[in-house]
Parts: structure tokens; C-alpha cells; sequence
């Protein structure tokens, strides 16, 4: 569903429904079952977020965004995630959706690059090249969340494959999808990107782990020396992640002064917070003066848009902001639990399925682009089934070993 153009200003999608149903079939397949959905300790991890948000939404500016709130956190951390869990038999299924992350991340990628090359993007630095594939210029940072989420699970399948048949392909894919999370200018996408990947070659060995290095390095030689991908602009955008505090630009102006907003929003409520989307009505009374009123966004079929700055772009901040520490650690909680025990279950199968490897990394590279990033547009769909194969991976008793399933065939 994510395949198919974002409406403006929507904030229901195709995907979200679909993500409804799938919730609403993990209820009936479960009660058909008859059977305990979930271990204890995978109940406790996956319910221990509803604890914070069900005490932040009761501090809500209104009835309206106490509802709404509420149910996009618990449909992005709890409800998709426990669904993905339930229906996941077995490591098929679980390579089925990493391959079709992969898929998804191949269709937005060809879109942006060639809105990149066509000039059709959206507006950066006044030329209109900013790849933002189907999403619009209003959620420039969900295709570079769907193909850096396509690069990490190609990455792991390539590196825990057994067929060399799949190696190659995946391989293959990761490296085409370089191309267009280079040209969607996120910052925080490549720096999440490149420690995710670079987790996963160190657990597949350090020879191996050098010899995608050197491949990549020469990939981006190409890339920049023959097609000419290294433009001003990008020249530009790499280096501004080394300026952050001596020289930055209006974006991380924006960004630091958010973050303090958050900050402060934090040190007058500590426990709680101050409610669930009620960062905008506080923002004002703790921002800087060198917050600007918002980020301009124009092109990739749109006309020039104002669009208003209503979160600290921090996942961390913008909960300890409006969930405070009760909601930091909770839902927070939850996510770190669910990443020692993925490590810890990758670490201890003594030859790892090709989806572990490739699991572990989505939730690492989530964990760390939520230091750039936070909740909101198509994206959090993906984000939710994320989380879902990462806790199916963690806590259900047959992700480590193969469930054979029963076979059609007469058996001779």
C-alpha cells in the first residue's frame, strides 16, 4: 500500500488500514487457535509501552488528541508489532517481509531517482531534487526511511544467506539502493544507515566485514567520479554533518532549538510530561529565539508550503517532552529489551538464519534514526512492522529453530 501516492495532508493511509486488518486478523486467528498468543516475557515486553501512553494521553490538551495519539502509539508500538508476532510462523514468513521491504525500497528508490535527475523532486536549495519518492514534499523523510530499511534488510539477507543465489541478489539490491538514499539528502538516514550495516558485517566476521567496505568504497567512486552523483549540493549536505556546532545551517538550528524546547518542556513536568501532541502548544513557550516559524517545502507536484515545525524530530525528546520519564522508560524499555534480546539470541544460534542478521540490523538502524527522527507519516507503518520482526525474532519460542511445515505431496 505504501507503493501507491501519499495524499496530502492526510493523516490516514492505504497502509494504516491494511495494518487494521492485519490486527483484526491476528485477533480472529489466535481465537480460532484456542491457544496462549504470547509467552509471558514477549506479554510484559510488548504490553509494558501501554503503561506510558495510557498515562500521557490522560494529560492530553484535549479529548481529541488524547484519541488520536493513542491510537497511533499503540497501533505503531504495540498492536502491528504483536500482530507481525502472531502471524509470523516461521522464518520463511519472516524472509517474505524482509524481501518485501526490499521491494518496496526498489520502487520508491527508482522514483526518486528519477526525480533527481529530472529536477521533479522536491525543493532543495532551491533546485527541486530532492528525491522523495511517493510520499511528497511534506514527508521527505519517509522514502529515505523505506529505502534505508530496503539497504539494512538486503544487507543482512546477503550476509546470513546460505544459497549464493540469494547472496548475490541481495547484495545487488543493497547496493543499487546506495543511489537513491544518497540523493534523499537525510542525514540521519545515512548515519543510521551506516552503523546498522556496519553491525551486521562485524557479526558475520571482520575479513568479511572488509571486503564489503572496499566494495563500497568503489561503488561510491563510480558513483561520484563516473555519473557525476557527487553535486554541490550533496558535496554540501556531507559535509554539514561535520559542522553541526561550528558552522550549522538553519535545519540544525532548528533541530538544536527544538530539542531544548523538549528539554525544558521535560524539566517542568518530569514524571508524566505534558500530554500526548501537546509539543506544539508548548513549543513557543520554551523554544529559542533562533527557531524559525518552519521549514519550507515545495516541488515533487506541489506548490510552496509553510510547514509548521510541531515536533523535536527526536523520538527520545518528543517522549520524554510529552510521556515523560515514565513514558521514556516504558516505551524505551520495551525497544532495549527487545534489542538484547535479538543480539542475544543471534549470538547464541550457532549458525544464524539469514533473517536474524538482517532483523537485528532494522531494529538498531530504528533505534538510532530515532535520534534524528520521531513518529509521524506513512513511514510509522514500516516502522511498526519493524518492531513486530524484531520482537517475533526476540521472544517467540520457534523464531530460532525452522518450523517445517507439512507437505502436500503423498509421501512414498
Amino acid at each position: 500500500m505504501l507503493c501507491l501516492p501519499a495524499t496530502p495532508d492526510s493523516r490516514a493511509t492505504p497502509a494504516d488500514a491494511m495494518s487494521g486488518l492485519a490486527v483484526l486478523w491476528a485477533v480472529v486467528r489466535t481465537s480460532r487457535r484456542a491457544l496462549r498468543p504470547l509467552t509471558r516475557t514477549a506479554a510484559v515486553v510488548l504490553g509494558l509501552p501501554v503503561v506510558g501512553i495510557a498515562v500521557a494521553a490522560s494529560g492530553a490538551a484535549t479529548p481529541g488528541d488524547a484519541l488520536t495519539g493513542l491510537a497511533r502509539y499503540l497501533q505503531a508500538f504495540v498492536l502491528v508489532p504483536v500482530a507481525v508476532v502472531l502471524l509470523v510462523r516461521d522464518r520463511r514468513d519472516a524472509r517474505l517481509v524482509l524481501w518485501s521491504l526490499v521491494g518496496l525500497a526498489l520502487w520508491q528508490g527508482a522514483i526518486g531517482v528519477h526525480q533527481y535527475l529530472t529536477g521533479t523532486g522536491a525543493s532543495y536549495q532551491g533546485a527541486d531534487i530532492r528525491a522523495v519518492g511517493t510520499f511528497g514534499p511534506t514527508n521527505v523523510m519517509d522514502m529515505a526511511t523505506s529505502v534505508a530499511f530496503g539497504v539494512v534488510a538486503a544487507t543482512g539477507l546477503a550476509l546470513g544467506a546460505q544459497a549464493r543465489r540469494q547472496r548475490v541478489v541481495a547484495a545487488a539490491c543493497a547496493l543499487v539502493l546506495l543511489l537513491p538514499l544518497t540523493v534523499s539528502f537525510s542525514r540521519g538516514s545515512w548515519i543510521a544507515t551506516a552503523l546498522a550495516c556496519g553491525a551486521q558485517l562485524l557479526s558475520t566476521g571482520a575479513r568479511r566485514a572488509a571486503k564489503v567496505c572496499v566494495t563500497a568504497v568503489a561503488v561510491a567512486v563510480v558513483l561520484v567520479g563516473g555519473f557525476g552523483v557527487g553535486t554541490a549540493a550533496l558535496q554540501q549536505r556531507l559535509t554539514s554533518i561535520t559542522r553541526v556546532t561550528d558552522a550549522p545551517d538553519q535545519s540544525v538550528t532548528d533541530r538544536y532549538s527544538l530539542w531544548a524546547a523538549a528539554t525544558a518542556m521535560w524539566r517542568e513536568h518530569p514524571v508524566t510530561g505534558v500530554g500526548l501532541k501537546a509539543f506544539p502548544a508548548y513549543r513557543d513557550g520554551h523554544a529559542p529565539l533562533a527557531l524559525s516559524s518552519g521549514s519550507d517545502t515545495e516541488g515533487a507536484g506541489r506548490g510552496y508550503w509553510r510547514q509548521p515545525l510541531l515536533s523535536p524530530h527526536n523520538m527520545y525528546l518528543l517522549m520524554l517532552s510529552e510521556q515523560g520519564l515514565l513514558g521514556l522508560v516504558t516505551v524505551a524499555g520495551s525497544w532495549l529489551a527487545l534489542l538484547v534480546c535479538a543480539v542475544g539470541r543471534l549470538r547464541r544460534t550457532e549458525r544464524a538464519p539469514d533473517c536474524a542478521v538482517a532483523i537485528c540490523g532494522l531494529l538498531l538502524w530504528l533505534l538510532v534514526d530515532y535520534v534524528y527522527a520521531d513518529i509521524g507519516g506513512p513511514s510509522t507503518t514500516l516502522t511498526a512492522v519493524v518492531l513486530g520482526l524484531a520482537a517475533w525474532w526476540a521472544l517467540a519460542p520457534d523464531a530460532a529453530p525452522a518450523t517445517a511445515r507439512p507437505s502436500l505431496e503423498t509421501p512414498r
